[in-house]
């Protein structure tokens, strides 16, 4: 994957049952080819999922590493991430889909990168939604928190 020239996949987007999963994996694919690019691996939201699924950043790169593709891979996610109920993880991925700022100072932050993508979309929130908005991928209107 050369995320030089496309994007990764959607944080919405699942493997085993887990949002951001598919993403990081494109990303680490991405670090271990050299064609990372301006994303970075592990970043703080794959921190997030790693840190859920007790898992570290070695142990998932060398599982990317050995994986011949998303199959093998989430077999070995599965086996090895700590064990979830499907209730726990569905809670977990709802909390990573509206992650948002929590500080003054990040909001800031936020703000400039959502308003350096479309001003206009002061709807959004999220982290997952700002990367889908900046990647060209369609983010529905929301009318909960405008103004952020």
């Amino acid at each position: 994957m050369d995320l030089r020239r496309q994007f990764p996949r959607s944080p919405k987007d699942k493997l085993a049952g887990y949002v951001h999963l598919a993403r990081m994996t494109d990303k680490c694919r991405a670090s271990l080819a050299g064609t990372l690019g301006e994303y970075k691996y592990p970043c703080p939201m794959d921190q997030r999922l790693l840190d859920f699924a007790g898992i570290t950043a070695e142990q998932f790169t060398a599982a990317v590493r050995n994986a011949q593709n998303d199959q093998a891979l989430t077999e070995w996610f599965t086996q090895a991430a700590t064990p979830h109920s499907s209730d726990d993880i569905a809670r977990w991925n709802q909390t990573f889909l509206t992650w948002a700022p929590d500080t003054e100072e990040k909001r800031a932050y936020f703000k400039q990168l959502r308003d350096a993508v479309d001003s206009s979309r002061t709807d959004i929130t999220a982290w997952a939604d700002l990367l889908d908005l900046d990647e060209q991928r369609p983010v529905p209107k929301r009318t909960a928190n405008v103004g952020r």
